[in-house]
């Protein structure tokens, strides 16, 4: 026990806190933290200077990104072209052997857009069916299709819609590289990653996903920004476009527990719900069936390409009906959630945002009975926010290009007949497993950046968390177990300035609350 002061102690010789360091403003450059974007930096002049002024002329890093965006999508599309003219339309393995399939130009005609049918309201007239896209993302293909002149071939309309549809899905991916510049005040560079992303590019107009990634990407910077509600009316807008949006709302839960920010995850949840139904309520109540099919087709839907579950129903030379397939889908996601709990509420440290929402959207991905190609879409900004480290990055990223060129290469195979041109069945299933595999190193470093929260990139710089909105710098009020050792080891300290208290760190007293 320490003596206590005398009464003719001065105050100046009783030892003061030391002051909470201010929040840093300074620019993170990743070339002067990442040794491969340092390394990278060599084609354009070699890693920026220590005298070099930041944001002293027009140039700045959010619109240096958005038109390198603008030029690698561009380059993406040209990517497409030996389809344009012949494969989309003469030969079904043409499309697979250059590798430039995309969906747009064939449901154009397959989903009754050149019929002038309604999205949800009028029947596919060879199916008897009603069109299989959340009622946004069918909205953003009606526009696309007002937008196309009804003149000409046939041809040359799919031609113009796949256009339109690439122009609109552009502005789309401009959204989604300034959004995640942005979201890091200090690390605007980190949106680079996006729009050097070889299977970004690449997967951009297969379908129409980039449109939810976008609502996705901005409903993420508003609540970076403190914005809840306008955070909640992005999210519900985004799972009006494809579904998996509104899973960061279970991570989002765990974390403004642990914060005891209830009424920022209240605002959210009623901005998302209102938001959503606002969308769907019209279609629901006018077009119940139309409206349904959505959702009966992910449910009856097969097991289909890319997916753990054809890997293993292949291999094992047995079949996994959907239904099987769903339940398994469904108690694997349920056990990943439970086993978030604890690792949200007994971390050092409180995850960052970013983290557990790449995580949740990785667990869905690798559990659902399908992979698509453009879904790797869905993770690449989520990615970036979560682990802004350019190896780990572009070691996921060749495992997704190794998947891209793989399914397409198998379908050029079970398409050539007996010439059997592509990649056989064995040599799809390496690429599924480096999907996969691809996917869970990437999880693996980000849950090892929970755990161990020195390594993780952006803490290490002195942020907390920079896309938490409300949670940055909060203090914890419910922990449990391993939590109590963020204790005498706060955020200040993780980041190097020494052992001052920090926001974010957990705290002794009647703030917290522990089991």
């Amino acid at each position: 026990m320490s003596a206590m002061p005398s009464a003719d102690t001065t105050p100046s010789d009783v030892r003061q806190p030391e002051p909470i360091p201010p929040t840093r403003t300074d620019p993170v450059a990743p070339t002067r933290e990442d040794r491969v974007a340092a390394t990278g930096s060599e084609l354009i002049g070699g890693p920026l200077g220590r005298r070099a002024l930041l944001g002293a002329h027009w140039w700045t890093p959010v619109r240096i990104i958005a038109l390198v965006m603008i030029g690698m999508f561009a380059l993406g599309m040209v990517q497409k072209f030996p389809c344009y003219d012949g494969g989309w339309f003469f030969g079904a393995s043409a499309q697979y052997t250059h590798a430039c399939y995309s969906d747009i130009p064939h449901l154009y005609q397959g989903r009754g857009f050149a019929a002038g049918l309604v999205p949800y309201f009028d029947r596919l007239p060879d199916k008897m069916e009603y069109l299989e896209y959340p009622v946004l993302t069918g909205i953003f293909m009606q526009v696309a299709a007002w937008l196309t002149p009804g003149s000409g071939s046939l041809q040359d309309q799919q031609q113009l819609y796949w256009f339109a549809n690439a122009g609109m899905l552009m502005v789309c991916a401009v959204v989604i590289a300034v959004c995640v510049a942005r979201t890091h005040r200090r690390r605007p560079w980190d949106g680079l990653l996006v729009a050097l992303a070889p299977a970004f590019i690449l997967t951009s107009t297969i379908n129409w996903d980039l449109f939810a990634v976008a609502l996705l990407a901005a409903a993420t910077l508003m609540w970076a920004r403190g914005r809840p509600f306008a955070f909640g009316v992005l999210l519900g807008l985004a799972t009006a476009a494809k579904f998996y949006p509104f899973l960061l709302l279970g991570p989002l839960f765990l974390l403004c527990w642990r914060a005891g920010k209830w009424r920022a995850f209240g605002t959210a949840l009623w901005g998302a719900a209102g938001a959503w139904l606002i969308v769907n309520l019209p279609v629901m109540v006018l077009a119940p069936e139309g409206w349904a099919k959505f959702y009966s087709f992910s449910r009856e839907r097969g097991v289909d390409f890319g997916s753990i579950w054809l890997l293993i129903s292949q291999r094992g030379d047995f079949q996994i009906d959907p239904q099987e397939a769903n339940n398994y889908g469904i108690a694997l996601m349920v056990i990943i959630c439970l086993a978030m709990i604890p690792l949200v509420l007994a971390a050092p440290r409180r995850p960052r945002f970013a983290q557990l929402a790449f995580l949740i959207v990785a667990a869905f991905i690798l559990t659902n009975k399908v992979y698509s190609p453009q879904y790797v879409l869905w993770l690449v900004p989520l990615a970036v926010l979560a682990r802004p480290r350019w190896r780990d990055f572009l070691v996921w990223q060749a495992c997704e290009v190794a998947y891209f060129l793989g399914i397409w290469m198998y379908l050029a195979y079970t398409t050539s007949g007996d010439a059997h041109k592509g990649l056989p069945p064995d040599g799809y299933h390496l690429a599924i497993a480096a999907h996969l595999l691809g996917t869970l190193y990437l999880c693996a470093m980000v849950v090892r950046d929970i755990l161990l929260p020195e390594r993780d990139v952006v803490r290490r710089g002195g942020d907390d968390d920079p896309s938490g909105g409300v949670l940055d710098g909060a203090p914890d009020v419910f922990v449990v177990g391993l939590g109590r050792r963020s204790e005498g080891r706060t955020a200040h300290a993780i980041a190097g300035w020494g052992p001052s208290a920090a926001p974010g760190s957990v705290r002794s007293g009647p703030e917290k609350r522990s089991l």
